[in-house]
């Protein structure tokens, strides 16, 4: 063996606080029930630095140290079996161990899921209280659909175009579906945790910043399964938009700040706008903040709604292939409307790469920028549309008091500075 280095160093560094750390919560457990836990504080200390040394020692001793750690494992729950089925501890002696190998290699990742196992031995009371009290049956085949969609079907899905435009990705069609599902069922755990007003609000925010086109298709689904929520629907998917003029100007600042320089009344404007109309339908909601506390009707998402929205998605892109291929080169203004049905961002970044290397001037492109963000505002109202008149109304309107607001300060704007 080689002297050791620095990383072997930390790796035993790691491996000696991981052990500890994981043997501490277990010998607080093996204080309050010796009968039922075999190992303490110290086996778990010993255990991850016997994987470290044994990794440090060569494959062969890695092999013999965690033979001897499975035959305690197994000889552990051989006696504790009558009075203890369980296998928790057992288990968690021999991940120390394989932790404690792995911190040789990897003295960081090891570390941090030494305290995951922590946590998760820590929390015994609290997931066992969510799992048989608080996850109902139905909630649960929903987390499994989700997990399914983005786990398995979503790595299989070809990531290649399979249309004859060459605009529809099978993989990225089906990850608006998984995000769709993924930002209603945020909505759905902030709901019960935090109630209507503060829970869905923030969820709107921050699924705004995934896409603000899916949470507010989400958040109709969401209005449609409990119609006591649809002012905080409303308010959520609206203050989604705030997300969205946010990310344009960290694009613009980031790439064109002579562009974000010229957008940014307008931008300001937009955003103003939008925290307005989300406060006025937070307001009408305020009285329904207790929701949290009752009974949450209806499912975490829908994927018929995802599916629907997905569909919206195809046909924006199609409709942006087709305008392109008639438009061609003919102008940078209708070439960002057509680019702004499948993404207002993309849209921002070639525009601010045009700025920089000024093939157009920062006034023309803000136009053109402007009629990306309504092309991009009325896929947002054909989402919304989609979960029904009473949720797609308010939206729509509101939507569109947000698009004005930015276009009506880019007419306001002088002609050239």
């Amino acid at each position: 063996m080689d002297d050791v280095g620095a990383q072997q160093l930390f790796g035993l560094i790691a491996a000696l606080g991981g052990g500890l750390l994981v043997g501490v919560g277990r010998e607080r457990e093996k204080a309050a029930r010796p009968e039922r836990e075999p190992a303490g504080v110290r086996s778990f200390t010993v255990a991850a630095l016997a994987g470290a040394v044994a990794m440090l020692l060569g494959p062969v001793a890695l092999a013999v140290a965690g033979a001897g750690v499975i035959a305690m494992v197994v000889t552990s729950y051989w006696h504790s079996v009558e009075h203890d089925p369980g296998v928790v501890t057992e288990l968690a002696l021999l991940a120390t161990f394989l932790l404690g190998a792995l911190a040789q290699n990897s003295p960081q990742f090891a570390a941090g899921l030494f305290v995951g196992l922590a946590v998760v031995l820590q929390s015994k009371t609290v997931l066992h209280r969510f799992t048989r009290q608080v996850l109902s049956e139905r909630e649960l085949n929903d987390a499994l659909l989700l997990a399914a969609s983005a786990l398995i079907v979503l790595p299989l899905l070809p990531d290649r175009a399979v249309d004859p435009w060459a605009v529809l990705n099978p993989r990225k069609l089906w990850l608006y579906v998984v995000l769709v599902m993924s930002i209603n069922a945020l909505g759905y755990i902030a709901l019960r945790i935090l109630g209507s007003g503060r829970g869905l609000a923030l969820a709107g925010l921050l699924g705004g910043f995934v896409s603000s086109a899916a949470t507010i298709a989400g958040m109709g689904q969401r209005a449609n399964a409990d119609a006591r929520l649809l002012p905080g629907c409303v308010a959520a998917g609206l203050l989604s938009c705030v997300a969205t003029v946010v990310q344009l100007a960290a694009i613009l600042f980031a790439i064109a700040p002579p562009l974000l320089q010229r957008l940014a009344w307008p931008l300001a404007a937009a955003g103003v706008a939008a925290m307005l109309v989300a406060a006025w339908f937070v307001w009408r909601g305020r009285g329904q903040d207790g929701t949290g506390d009752q009974a949450v009707q209806g499912r975490p998402f829908e994927l018929r709604q995802a599916l629907l929205f997905a569909a919206v998605i195809a046909g924006a892109l199609i409709l942006s292939r087709v305008l392109q291929h008639f438009i061609g080169d003919g102008g940078v203004l209708a070439a960002a409307a057509a680019a702004g049905l499948a993404d207002v961002h993309a849209a921002a970044i070639s525009l601010g790469q045009l700025v920089g290397t000024g093939n157009i001037a920062a006034h023309e492109a803000a136009w053109a920028l402007a009629a990306a963000f309504t092309t991009n505002s009325l896929v947002k109202c054909f989402a919304a549309g989609a979960a029904g008149r009473a949720y797609a109304l308010p939206v729509v309107l509101g939507v569109a008091l947000i698009n004005a607001a930015l276009v009506l300060a880019v007419v306001l704007m002088p002609a050239a500075g």
